[in-house]
């Protein structure tokens, strides 16, 4: 597995990532960590991997876009000094411009949206072991449908931001897109975007393995 030994592992995002963490900071004691993939996590590591003393910290914020990851970057991120970063933003980015059309100034277009995580992704790598940057993802078999067609524009853009700065991508869409070969998104995330359980699930397999855990 690429995670030191020792590592702090941060994990920033929306909602999904949040999944009712503690606060201030999501770390610890009984759910601190939440009860979605974050928390599948470290129980992936906290079993197989114990000896190797990963500490597991939870960052999320429901309803974030980029635009709000930048705005506490240097409490929720710098200021604890993480060895490995995960970032998982943007469906919030892209489902605004969808249910929420007229109010433009909260939309985060595709160049703002690039431009921001690029902005975040120079400021902290230099500080890193380890960055994980994980694709946005909508639960859509149907890839002509306008959300998921943008969110697989949006995912286009993490993708080329790991490439260029050489940090690991996790591609949650195509995990997500494998599952629904066989399960329907219903049974994955019944709004589409917040998922149940396997929903969670799958998106924890997702990081492990671009981390070179063996799921």
């Amino acid at each position: 597995m690429k995670i030191h030994e020792g590592s702090k592992l941060l994990f920033i995002g929306d909602s999904i990532t949040d999944w009712s963490r503690a606060r201030p900071i999501g770390e610890a004691l009984f759910d601190s960590l939440g009860t979605g993939y974050v928390g599948l996590v470290n129980a992936f590591l906290n079993v197989t991997h114990a000896a190797q003393r990963i500490r597991v910290v939870n960052m999320g914020v429901s309803a974030n876009t980029v635009r709000d990851l930048e705005a506490r970057w240097s409490t929720d991120v710098e200021a604890l000094n993480p060895d490995w970063l995960s970032i998982m933003i943007g469906v919030n980015d892209v489902w605004r411009q969808f249910d929420a059309r007229l109010q433009t100034e909260n939309h985060v277009l595709i160049g703002e949206y690039e431009a921001t995580l690029e902005r975040l992704i120079l400021r902290t790598k230099p500080r890193l072991k380890g960055l994980v940057l994980m694709a946005p993802y909508f639960v859509e078999f149907n890839r002509a449908d306008p959300m998921r067609k943008m969110i697989d524009d949006y995912g286009a853009v993490v993708k080329k931001l790991a490439e260029k700065h050489g940090a690991i991508f996790a591609d949650t869409q195509a995990a997500f897109d494998e599952v629904m070969t066989e399960i329907h998104p219903m049974g994955i995330a019944t709004d589409r975007v917040h998922p149940t359980l396997t929903g969670h699930m799958i998106i924890a397999r997702a990081f492990l393995k671009a981390v070179g855990y063996p799921v």
